[in-house]
């Protein structure tokens, strides 16, 4: 199973990435990582470093792929997660998908990209152009983190869009929604009432977690130390439980831009007027 997790920047995606990547190792299944952010911060809560990244070992090697070997790439990370980072072009320079595929080449060179039960693309931000929906290409599943908020619903709707145009040409399907430090979901539940598509699991804010990324820790490692985290941890298992019945996904149709727009405006508006209106009837008693 290959999976491409996709959302806003800044939503969680990489959080979500590896602890995902846990859960389906306590499954018993062998996973692989795969950062495509130019950052390569995608697995450091795995391994606590940030790792070479596939660019940076292609120039050390001038490009001769026979001159690669697995443990020049692949890192393994806490709970047997093994980890790569593809890396990417200087800022404002190059392609980000052709990235990606010369690490799909690359790993394919080394008999590596078969032998997993799980492969995780962590992807950086929306798809603004082909390149940032390369991943899509080698994926059974695309995963959308969100949160309550319009610009993130709207990010989602643009990647729904990809997923639409990919699944024309690929066996590709959208397993469903990830509703991450979402503690409402009014605007998420409005928008999946005019998109159809499964919300999976929802991820409350968790002070834990954002200060485990910064140690360079999982919540699963700091479970060990803190019996805190349990409960949350078990939503990831959750996930991954659901993932692993490989459900039959969806190629919803995204709404233009101004139909969300507009959908998600009123939604917001008309509930506020309501509030105020009961306000006022509260008031006149």
């Amino acid at each position: 199973m290959k999976i491409s997790v996709y959302g806003k920047g800044g939503i969680g995606k990489s959080t979500l990435s590896c602890h995902l990547a846990i859960a389906f190792a306590k499954r018993g299944k062998r996973v692989l990582q795969i950062g495509c952010d130019p950052k390569h911060d995608s697995t450091f809560p795995l391994t606590g470093f940030l790792i070479p990244t596939i660019i940076d070992t292609l120039q050390a090697k001038d490009y001769h792929y026979e001159d690669v070997w697995p443990e020049d790439i692949i890192y393994q990370g806490y709970g047997g997660v093994d980890c790569v980072e593809a890396g990417g072009p200087p800022a404002g320079a190059g392609c980000g998908g052709y990235v990606v595929g010369e690490t799909v080449k690359l790993l394919k060179e080394l008999n590596a990209f078969y032998e997993y039960d799980v492969i995780i693309f962590d992807v950086l931000g929306d798809v603004v152009c082909g390149g940032f929906a390369a991943p899509l290409n080698y994926s059974d599943y695309c995963l959308i983190a969100t949160d309550n908020g319009f610009d993130s619903l709207f990010a989602a709707n643009r990647i729904v869009a990809s997923v639409k145009e990919k699944a024309r040409t690929h066996p590709l399907k959208l397993a469903g929604l990830i509703a991450n430090r979402s503690i409402e979901r009014d605007l998420i539940d409005q928008y999946t009432r005019s998109c159809p598509m499964p919300l999976l699991e929802v991820f409350e804010p968790f002070e834990d977690l954002r200060i485990s990324r910064v140690q360079g820790k999982t919540l699963f490692e700091k479970a060990e130390e803190n019996f805190d985290s349990f409960e949350f941890i078990e939503n990831y298992l959750n996930l991954a439980d659901q993932l692993l019945m490989e459900p039959e996904g969806v190629v919803p149709s995204p709404l233009s831009d101004r139909e969300l727009f507009q959908d998600l405006s009123n939604f917001y508006l008309e509930d506020n007027i309501n509030k105020d209106q009961d306000t006022l009837d509260f008031l006149m008693v």
